[in-house]
């Protein structure tokens, strides 16, 4: 999947993402990189709202591992169960969400149930970025529901 694909299902599925402007700017098997201006997402203090702040980090380790899965040719619904999200400093413009694949070991366990009971959860983490600093830190547990293929 492309970049610009994967940026299409995200405005055609999960419309506030196209409300947040969100554009694609990574999409692979071992990462995903969403990044989204700062007007659309702007809170009274005229800094990156935290629900905004908080939504990219989701979306981009939904992408990763939507990206992930379908690269491996599983079809599942996949849905978040619980994160957590650290603030680290105020967002003033264009900011980024980086999220990277879970390791080969973790992987292949979340796999491997996927497969046999056709549910799994796995865990991934997103950094935010603001001016090439470290601005906050996303960690999310997702479920896996159904499978066909791989």
């Amino acid at each position: 999947m492309t970049p610009r694909e994967i940026q299409t299902y995200l405005h055609e599925h999960i419309p506030l993402s196209a409300a947040m402007q969100v554009q694609v700017e990574v999409a692979t098997p071992e990462q995903v990189v969403l990044g989204a201006p700062l007007q659309p997402n702007i809170n009274h203090r005229e800094t990156v709202f935290g629900g905004s702040a908080s939504a990219l980090a989701i979306l981009s380790a939904w992408s990763l591992l939507y990206v992930k899965l379908s690269a491996g040719g599983y079809k599942t619904r996949l849905v978040i169960q619980r994160n957590s999200m650290s603030y680290e400093q105020a967002i003033l413009g264009y900011f980024t969400a980086h999220a990277l694949s879970p390791d080969a070991e973790h992987w292949k366990a979340f796999t491997r149930m996927l497969e046999r009971k056709g549910r799994a959860r796995i865990s991934v983490s997103s950094t935010l970025l603001y001016e090439g600093q470290e601005v906050g830190r996303f960690e999310g547990e997702f479920v896996a529901l159904g499978t066909t293929g791989a």
